[in-house]
């Protein structure tokens, strides 16, 4: 089981790859996660309509309401620009800690 904090700390990052690839809602968003992870990340809503509440309050995100293709009202979310710039500035700082973390835990002889 993944961590509380590593979840947090990577939440934002997961999202904002998600809906690089377009718009999505919620339950969607939680499936995808689940599934890329290969079950590892099983989010809660509870996790994870705070986290979308901040990134719109941030600007990285927008949503809007539509009507689904099963008739029903769904808030989904989107890129803005400047989600898209914040995207790039978090993989860069997570290939960085991986590349830090693969130094530290490749045997000794490869460290150089």
């Amino acid at each position: 089981m993944v961590s509380k904090a590593l979840v947090a700390a990577s939440a934002k990052p997961i999202i904002l790859s998600l809906l690089l690839s377009g718009e999505n809602y919620g339950y969607r968003i939680l499936q995808r996660v689940k599934l890329v992870s290969g079950g590892v990340l099983d989010w809660s809503e509870a996790m994870l309509y705070p986290v979308l509440h901040r990134l719109e309050a941030d600007g990285f995100i927008r949503s809007k309401w539509r009507l689904s293709d099963e008739g029903r009202m769904r808030k989904y979310y989107f890129l803005t620009e400047a989600g898209i710039e914040e995207l790039a500035r978090e993989k860069a700082h997570w290939l960085s800690v991986h590349e830090a973390l693969a130094k530290l835990w490749a045997p000794a002889e490869d460290r150089s």
